[in-house]
Parts: C-alpha cells; structure tokens; sequence
C-alpha cells in the first residue's frame, strides 16, 4: 500500500513534458529518443499517495501537477571542491566597489 503524504508537505513531483515523438526537430538525434521530464519540488496542495498524482505548489507559486515520488526530498548535488581563487573574489569585490565609492 503506497503511503499518504500529507497536504503542505515538501515533495518532489515527476511528469513527461513532451514524449519522445514530440521533441524538437533541431534537437540532436540521441536528445530526441528521450522524452523531456520534468522534477519539482513544492509544497503539496492535498493528500496525496506516493506514487500516485499530485499537485504541488512552488516557493515561486507554480501550480504544477505529476507523479509524487517523494516527500521531504533532499538535495544530493555537489559542485566538487572549493576553488580557492573563488573563495575570496567576493571580498575582492566589494572591496573594489568601496574604493570607487559605489558601496558602504
């Protein structure tokens, strides 16, 4: 039995945007063999079972509708390790815009 998740709870929502043969015809050969899905994440508008279809609402108050797949998702992306010229460009910065008198 598939679990009920409750309205307001953080979600992620899962649904096919266009089907394989809807594609794009510029779009490279390999792309169009796929079809174009889509994940969301928002808060969910009524219970809902996982697994079954929801609606959600965005921090950006998008309404959109898809497959529940999970309930308080996380978030398992990295951009690798700290580029250490980066780390202190946004001192640098503002630095600058002080001595040009465009910032306090």
């Amino acid at each position: 039995m598939a679990e009920l998740i409750h309205a307001g709870t953080w979600v992620e929502i899962h649904s096919i945007v266009l089907p394989a043969g809807q594609r794009a015809q510029q779009i490279p050969e390999d792309t169009k063999r796929v079809p174009l899905e889509m994940r969301a994440k928002g808060f969910l508008i009524a219970d809902a079972a996982s697994g079954g279809p929801a609606e959600i609402i965005t921090v950006t108050g998008r309404r959109l509708c898809g497959t529940l797949v999970e309930a308080n998702p996380s978030y398992a992306h990295g951009f690798g390790p700290p580029i250490p010229e980066l780390l202190t460009i946004g001192g640098e910065v503002r630095a600058i815009l002080r001595a040009a008198g465009q910032v306090k």
